[in-house]
């Protein structure tokens, strides 16, 4: 007994260093690796595609008006798989090179990102505005006539 743990203590010495010293000397990953979720809400479009293709629905899509979507990611849920970041036509979803993501409060964890979406007069889907005056005239903030919007979002000038 006492010869087969001498063994397999020479075997190991013979390896050498097999570790990596990572705590003291900063390692940075390498092409291609997955790391902590950022977000673009201005290139975001609202399409809610990500929450759709995430497995373990780390993303929740509200909506709590007809202008208004609201995202909210939970990075704790997060398996870092990517697929948010693949079906994002508009690249607002990247999957950065962070690694290090421990903290003791979960808020840290939780990005809320809200998107003003403009709906179609005929029909009243959302799309886009194409400028961003536009949006201020959408969600409500200034309106030509001093009134709110109504909730269906066809205004009566």
């Amino acid at each position: 007994m006492f010869a087969s743990k001498l063994k397999e203590a020479v075997l190991c010495f013979k390896a050498g260093r097999v570790t990596l010293p990572y705590p003291f000397e900063p390692r940075v990953p390498e092409d291609g690796f997955r790391g902590r979720v950022t977000y673009d809400v201005d290139k975001c479009i609202g399409c809610s595609g990500c929450a759709n293709a995430c497995p373990p629905r780390a993303i929740v899509v509200e909506d709590p008006c007809t202008e208004k979507r609201v995202l909210k990611f939970f990075l704790e849920r997060c398996a870092y798989c990517g697929r948010c970041e693949e079906v994002c036509s508009e690249g607002a979803i990247t999957l950065s090179k962070e690694f290090e993501t421990a903290t003791n409060d979960l808020e840290d964890l939780h990005i809320t990102a809200e998107v003003f979406m403009g709906t179609c007069q005929r029909c009243g889907r959302c799309f886009e505005p194409e400028h961003a005056l536009d949006k201020l005239m959408v969600t409500g903030l200034r309106h030509p006539n001093g009134r709110e919007p109504n909730a269906g979002g066809s205004d009566d000038v």
